[in-house]
């Protein structure tokens, strides 16, 4: 915070500037999970206005990550890595056209796992190029210490031996941020100046050092928004420390106002998505059940069968539920940090001996950024289970680069690679124990993140047996295939408003996304009239596809997630695209009665 408002109301230009004009000076960080201090500099400037600014992660409002769509903001970003390069592009393409500006990108030192950073570091510097980097030090990543993870060792050497002029500051200090800039400012070259700083600045509890020190040296409060309690302490304390030092220098104290009072916000939260009978946007309900718990039980549970298992980890071992598997078996944990293409080379190395790796991370990330190595350790005919955790559409807060809708598409076309996405605990569990014990392909498993919206109850009689599913609900007219727990719930939301018109849809549950048996298929179809398929996934490479080529010449309507996911909350971003059950019947309706 303190380098961003340094940035915006000293050192560049964009206030004088404007924001459009091809001459400005240039900012934007590459973690991008900072965004939410950006956007309070940018409202602060009058760039961002006051009801955008209040509807963050909800839909018409700000994303959980930067997106061009936002005023002020340079690049999407938030699939860490790509800073360097992208701000090099950006000044040679100033240096080419002939245009001012100075470019600035912000990184994570957690960030500096990512190998782009050092393809980027080493052509910024053989290409000559103009641009500064900061460093945000903070020491802490996701779940715990840097050095931790990956030491980074003598940064001024490591980075002074890529050819970049460097330069190190105290990141809170406004004097030292300034001299540092001009240290680095007469440079022609690429300069990176490391900004030492304390996660969670400004409050107390939250500060790393504290909240290392109570938590059992993990770190709580990296993602996501605080309990109320910690909301409220942290304001108090914040507010007290502002209005101190407002009175030395003789203004009064802070006046606050209540953005809800005349209720303009709640009546702009939904967009277009319909109020409910209370006035606000309707918001999926859950239940205690998180489908990737039971996947993570199963984990513990499978390791004294087979002691070939072993784990890996993304920097993502809370919100993988692979954090138990650390502490209960240390000695076949493996923390990669934010390197997605070495750990899945490395799983690689591990299947070639004869062990079974189970590799965690973000479905966007692990499925994308490590694509070639994934294609790469399939040739090699080895088994590896990938856990591509947070699939899908929801939650949609923060943004397209967490919300994977290409994974299925981007895995399916492997010949040994089966995919899999449960749609309960229970059946997480039974997906997990099939993949190590059961299959002699590679399998990957798509994991939902959140908590389900409702158990969908598995059969006491279901087998988990490659390409066939259940029946979740019965129907004689149609019948709707989904998969996992958000769309099968809008399946079944879908199906119950669908009966009050007349109309009985079937709804089936179908885990296996690119194998069928055809057998099971014609007697999940028999009498009934129209197939329908639900997407959480863009419509093309997932489930619908596989069941056409299954089906031949039947036609078959798939609804997917069409064009890029949009932000919001579960029910806004559902609304959208058209998959929420409301939607969902009424395309369903039209579909049947023409």
């Amino acid at each position: 915070m303190d380098l961003v408002v340094w940035l915006y109301y000293h050192e560049l230009d964009i206030r004088r500037t404007g924001v459009a004009s091809p001459d400005r000076d240039i900012y934007f960080s590459s973690k991008g999970h900072d965004v939410p201090g950006l956007y309070a500099v940018l409202y602060s400037l009058g760039i961002v206005d006051e009801s955008r600014f209040l509807k963050l992660r909800r839909y018409g409002g700000l994303d959980g990550h930067p997106d061009v769509g936002v005023a002020g903001i340079e690049a999407n970003s938030g699939s860490l890595g790509m800073g360097i390069s992208k701000a090099k592009g950006i000044a040679w393409a100033k240096r080419f056209l002939g245009r001012r500006g100075r470019v600035v990108v912000l990184l994570g030192d957690g960030e500096l796992q990512e190998g782009q950073i050092y393809e980027g570091l080493q052509t910024a510097a053989h290409q000559n190029i103009k641009l500064t980097a900061i460093i945000d030090h903070n020491k802490v990543q996701s779940d715990k210490p840097v050095d931790e993870i990956t030491r980074l060792g003598d940064l001024n050497a490591k980075l002074s031996a890529f050819g970049w002029k460097v330069a190190r500051t105290d990141g809170h200090d406004f004097a030292s941020i300034s001299a540092a800039f001009r240290d680095v400012a007469d440079h022609e070259g690429p300069s990176v100046i490391i900004a030492d700083t304390i996660k969670g600045r400004g409050v107390s509890f939250m500060e790393h050092p504290e909240a290392l020190r109570s938590n059992h040296g993990k770190y709580r409060w990296h993602a996501g928004a605080p309990d109320d309690a910690s909301y409220t302490a942290a304001y108090a304390e914040i507010r007290e420390r502002i209005d101190a030092r407002l009175l030395t220098i003789g203004t009064g104290t802070i006046e606050s106002h209540d953005a809800l009072e005349d209720g303009s916000l709640v009546s702009t939260l939904a967009g277009d998505v319909a109020l409910g009978e209370d006035g606000v946007a309707p918001r999926l309900t859950s239940v205690a059940e998180y489908t990737a718990q039971g996947y993570g039980d199963a984990l513990i549970e499978l390791a004294d069968e087979c002691p070939e298992l072993v784990v890996l980890d993304g920097d993502l071992a809370i919100d993988c539920r692979v954090r138990r598997f650390e502490e209960l078996l240390p000695a076949r944990f493996i923390e990669d940090g934010i390197s997605e293409q070495d750990m899945v080379s490395m799983a690689g190395g591990l299947a070639r001996h004869g062990l079974i790796p189970v590799v965690n991370s973000f479905a966007s990330f692990l499925t994308s950024r490590a694509n070639e190595q994934i294609y790469n350790n399939a040739t090699e005919r080895t088994k590896i289970i990938y856990a591509c955790h947070y699939a899908g559409l929801i939650p949609a807060g923060p943004g397209k680069s967490h919300q994977s809708i290409r994974d299925v598409s981007l895995l399916a076309a492997l010949p040994n690679m089966i995919v899999i996405q449960p749609a309960s605990s229970r059946e997480a569990r039974l997906a997990l124990r099939w993949a190590v014990l059961e299959s002699r392909d590679n399998c990957a498993l798509r994991l939902v993140i959140g908590p389900s919206p409702r158990t969908i109850d598995t059969p006491a009689t279901f087998k988990f047996e490659l390409g066939r599913g259940y029946t979740v609900l019965e129907g004689s007219d149609h019948v709707l295939f989904a998969y996992g727990p958000v769309m099968l719930n809008e399946a079944l939301l879908a199906a119950e408003r669908l009966a009050a018109r007349g109309i009985s849809l079937r709804v089936v549950n179908c885990p296996w996304l690119n194998r069928t048996d055809v057998r099971w298929l014609d007697e999940s179809i028999a009498n009934v009239g129209k197939i329908f398929v639900v997407e959480d996934h863009a419509p093309i490479g997932a489930l619908g596809d596989q069941l056409r080529r299954s089906l031949g010449r039947r036609e078959i309507r798939v609804f997917g997630v069409e064009g890029f996911p949009a932000c919001g909350n579960p029910a806004e971003a559902l609304k959208v695209h058209g998959l929420d059950g409301a939607s969902l019947a009424a395309r369903i309706e039209e579909d049947v009665r023409t």
